[in-house]
């Protein structure tokens, strides 16, 4: 895989870069909320207008149907990015068209532009290799290079991603390479004891990785919304708390499996319970219960790890060489819910260890509790994409950026 550093090595000015970045921040209407993917980028950028490339970044931002969605326009990521890099960043209506290409035309050397949302094209994930590659040619006529670096999208066999790498000379930018060097130090090279921290809404989510975790890792902690199939599996009464009943059978077995194998995991020993989901946006104060995990009222649902949980897990991280944590332990946009993922957040900082906080809502939830980003070890920008590489898959996006 040719990094960029060959690539300006070579020489870029006058060249018309295109940088695949990962733009897909969230956002309020226009106001973005968390901005760490724009600036896990922007290096890359900077250095190659520096360069004197003519820069056009794509990105993706949420799931609109394949047309045009103002709700979904990456104006205000293009205008962040021009903040980040201090100097003007050209933005175009579309993907493809008149916009497109007028502004792109119109750089001079140095100058930076991005485009419209990939996904406002039909074409950029369709499942039909006809339509996705003829997207490809046209997003083609734009550019001279291709570099990847929107790590957070190699998982998708997109035309952006997969397609148009094929089609220029191509090479990753400094982000992608980061986060496969990290993910190596989870996979072949790694430190123990190893320590994985699992959380978020759901367990199917997480089957894939936990299958592959199961012969690699040393301690596996369990909690978040798929904590409570572990909890139903064991024969708990779980209340009205989140629960995928249809993996109950799977789970059963990977605890079977991680006492065969002699990995320990870990489960919630007691949560916060209540009888209704809280009101995120008035963050009113919550009417919640602390139980044991084998006491969960039956009109109550579990919504963050309790206090002996928060302690018992911290203690399971407390001694690890290595540390992976992807998803939030509660419901941690509520400020009465938010312990359990502050614990697990301190305990990495705590750690001696190589922490790597695993994207997504775990990367957000670190930035929206206030903690100091660059006191970890990795912050990832891929919460899906570091999964699928933890489960031995093949990343379509890595492989298109390989000689």
């Amino acid at each position: 895989m040719k990094t960029i550093d060959e690539l300006l090595a070579e020489g870029v000015s006058g060249k018309r870069v295109f940088v695949r970045a990962d733009l897909n921040v969230p956002l309020d209407g226009t106001t973005i909320t968390d901005d760490g993917r724009i600036r896990a980028v922007q290096p890359t950028i900077a250095k190659l207008a520096e360069a004197g490339a003519r820069v056009v970044v794509a990105s993706h931002l949420g799931r609109p149907k394949g047309a045009p969605d103002p709700a979904f326009s990456l104006a205000p990521a293009a205008e962040r990015l021009a903040e980040l890099l201090g100097a003007d960043v050209a933005f175009a209506t579309d993907t493809v068209g008149e916009s497109a290409r007028s502004v792109v035309a119109g750089l001079a050397d140095g100058q930076v532009a991005v485009i419209e949302n990939l996904r406002f094209n039909a074409g950029e994930t369709s499942k039909d290799d006809a339509e996705r590659g003829a997207f490809a040619d046209q997003l083609a006529q734009l550019a001279d290079v291709y570099v990847g670096d929107g790590f957070g999208a190699v998982h998708r066999k997109h035309a952006s991603v997969y397609d148009l790498p094929a089609r220029l000379p191509h090479a990753a930018g400094h982000l992608i390479a980061a986060e496969v060097d990290v993910l190596k130090k989870l996979t072949d090279e790694v430190r123990r004891p190893y320590v994985v921290v699992l959380g978020g809404a759901k367990v199917s989510d997480k089957l894939g990785v936990i299958d592959e975790l199961l012969g690699r890792a040393d301690r596996i902690l369990i909690g978040g919304g798929m904590a409570y199939t572990f909890l139903k599996a064991k024969g708990y009464e779980v209340g009205i708390s989140l629960l995928q009943e249809d993996q109950v059978p799977t789970v059963t077995e990977y605890m079977r499996r991680a006492e065969k194998n002699g990995v320990e995991l870990v489960l919630p020993v007691d949560v916060l319970a209540a009888k209704a989901f809280p009101d995120l946006k008035g963050k009113t104060p919550a009417e919640y219960v602390t139980v044991d995990a084998d006491a969960i009222p039956s009109d109550q649902e579990g919504l963050d790890i309790g206090p002996k949980t928060r302690e018992l897990f911290a203690s399971k991280i407390e001694d690890a060489a290595t540390v992976f944590w992807n998803g939030p332990l509660g419901v941690f946009e509520h400020p009465d819910y938010a312990d359990g993922t502050r614990a697990v957040a301190q305990a990495l900082l705590d750690s001696d260890g190589f922490t790597v906080v695993g994207g997504g809502d775990s990367a957000a939830a670190v930035r929206t509790l206030g903690f100091d980003e660059n006191a970890f070890g990795h912050i990832s920008t891929g919460g899906g994409a570091s999964l699928e590489y933890l489960e031995g898959k093949t990343l379509p996006g890595l492989a298109a950026l390989e000689d």
